[in-house]
């Protein structure tokens, strides 16, 4: 039934009725002891259907507008005998299928006659925007997650920073925390600081955006890189209010990206010395090779049996050098041969036990005392002939440059740090003036003492076979005291 029913209404309420009826509102009245209902024409309208299309009932309105799953809240509302008023959002089936309405409702003062009074307004719009704005979130949320972003914001006058959730999660503190900048700063390593000090700096006072890849230290003492970067929110004085940003973990591609420059440096060392090696062999090749064809050139003109004896000595003499300049290069280019070997799990104490048997007579001659100690790492995944020569020219070195006047004392062992294996090796001996011939230890036919058989190979050899596989290795020595190796192995 249409409130415009009522033709015996005065005038002023004739005139409301007609307002209320044009309005982009719905108005109904509800008598709780009949359930009779009054609709106004603007309720039939914002449902699409002309003023008695649709029968005006609450058994229509419950069973056949009312989505089923709001006629909980629905029916709770209107049992309530609170007399203030009472707003809730519920479908209704309109003539274009269900959409949202915003329902408004107060119950009246007449306790004899019992009503309640109320409108509907179309908010599917406003909810459609409301729920896309919530999926945007939910997408935006959950990429920030997978991409380890957050967001954040520094108001300039106050300095107060607001911070996603997942900002929370990178500094891996509780949501509840309230961080000052200076906080914010002290997270990232000492080093560092003032960078950032600077660039929040700058970008108040000169608007000069700025994005930064620094080293990060979590609550949790784990050590990250993030990406630190923010751009100034402008006045119409062109003065900086406001600070926004992102500040993302970017751990996993920054140690690829260090790695491929280690792997890079590394290349480009190896490559340099392989050429200064293979610079040294040609030089070494042709000194041979024109020595010895000067000598027997001598030595076919030599008519003198005891002359002709003496050249065959030195040509005797060059063949043995130019046998060893040979086997050196053969030393090199199985190296690089042998990169591709496949690596296998092996014992250190089964390796170094294999090399000392195979050195047991030198070892005994000059009375060395050898210990080892692999327990904090038994085993790795290697080149087995890689580790024994490591060992072999390691511990052939300490012998031949012992100190005469003391016994020999080696040590070798292992132990694991940050995910890398390392493998120490000290010995008591001569030592090497690292002040002297540091950048020359391991040089190709560099030597240091005046051993006559002292070569400058081994050291060669060990250092790319260790770095072939991607490690390291570095010296510290003192003459007269000793030489300790540290490989890191993986």
């Amino acid at each position: 039934m249409s409130f415009t029913e009522d033709h015996d209404s005065k005038n002023s309420a004739s005139q409301f009725t007609h307002v209320v009826n044009n309005i982009n509102a719905g108005i109904w009245e509800f008598n709780i002891n009949t359930n009779e209902v009054k609709w106004y024409d603007g309720f039939y309208r914002v449902l699409g259907y002309e003023p008695g299309e649709i029968e005006a009932s609450y058994n229509f309105f419950y069973d056949h507008l009312l989505y089923h799953g709001d006629k909980g809240i629905f029916s709770k509302a209107i049992a309530d005998r609170n007399p203030d008023n009472s707003t809730l959002q519920i479908r209704l089936l309109t003539k274009h299928g269900y959409q949202w309405f915003e329902s408004s409702s107060r119950r009246g003062d007449d306790l004899a006659n019992p009503k309640i009074y109320g409108s509907i307004i179309n908010i599917n719009a406003y909810k459609i925007l409301e729920y896309q704005s919530s999926q945007k979130e939910l997408w935006f949320n959950e990429a920030g997650k997978l991409a380890k972003v957050a967001l954040w914001e520094i108001e300039v006058n106050s300095m107060n920073l607001t911070l996603s959730g997942e900002g929370y999660e990178i500094f891996e503190i509780n949501n509840n925390i309230t961080l000052t900048v200076d906080e914010v700063i002290s997270f990232f390593e000492p080093k560092y600081r003032p960078d950032v000090s600077r660039a929040l700096e700058s970008i108040v006072r000169s608007c000069h955006s700025f994005d930064l890849e620094l080293p990060f230290r979590t609550a949790r003492n784990r050590l990250i890189w993030v990406r630190f970067k923010a751009m100034p929110i402008i006045d119409n004085l062109g003065r900086c209010v406001s600070i926004r940003g992102i500040l993302q973990d970017i751990s996993e591609s920054k140690k690829k990206e260090l790695e491929t420059k280690s792997s890079l440096s590394l290349s480009h060392d190896q490559n340099k010395r392989l050429q200064n090696f293979a610079y040294m062999v040609s030089h070494n090749l042709r000194s041979h090779t024109g020595n010895l064809d000067f000598m027997v050139k001598l030595f076919t003109e030599t008519e003198s049996a005891d002359e002709r004896t003496e050249v065959f000595e030195h040509i005797k003499s060059i063949s043995s050098s130019l046998n060893t300049t040979v086997k050196h290069l053969e030393e090199i280019v199985k190296i690089q041969a042998e990169i591709k070997d496949d690596k296998t799990i092996i014992s250190f104490e089964t390796i170094f036990e294999q090399v000392k048997c195979a050195l047991q007579s030198n070892i005994t001659d000059v009375d060395a005392h050898i210990e080892y100690d692999f327990s904090k790492c038994t085993e790795i995944n290697y080149i087995p002939a890689y580790m024994e020569s490591i060992f072999q020219n390691l511990l052939t070195n300490a012998i031949k440059y012992r100190k005469k006047n003391r016994r020999l004392l080696v040590k070798c062992y292992t132990f694991q740090m940050n995910g890398h294996i390392y493998l120490i090796f000290e010995d008591n001996g001569i030592g090497i003036d690292l002040d002297k011939h540091g950048d020359k230890v391991f040089g190709m036919y560099k030597t240091f003492h005046n051993n006559d058989d002292a070569k400058g190979i081994g050291l060669f050899i060990t250092r790319s076979q260790v770095e072939s596989l991607g490690g390291t290795i570095k010296v510290e020595s003192t003459v007269d005291v000793g030489t300790k190796f540290t490989i890191k192995l993986s």
